[in-house]
């Protein structure tokens, strides 16, 4: 016995299969987001200490040339 699917029923699959297609996108989206964000920070918090590891040797650098007695 053969059993036929209404024209509603169709639809109902339809738009299920479309919601879900959208849903499974959109989480790969965010996930895509997620990372990239996370690496964007990761790369802007080494910038940030390599520049304060760079301001503190210029510091000591300059201090350590205020202490001697070099006369240039």
């Amino acid at each position: 016995m053969s059993e036929r699917l209404s024209k509603s029923e169709i639809r109902k699959d339809a738009v299920q299969g479309t919601v879900e297609a959208a849903a499974a996108t959109a989480g790969q989206v965010a996930t895509i987001i997620t990372g990239a964000v996370r690496d964007v920070a990761s790369a802007v918090g080494g910038f940030a200490t390599e520049v304060f590891e760079i301001r503190d040797s210029a510091r000591k650098a300059a201090a350590d040339n205020a202490t001697t007695d070099d006369p240039r």
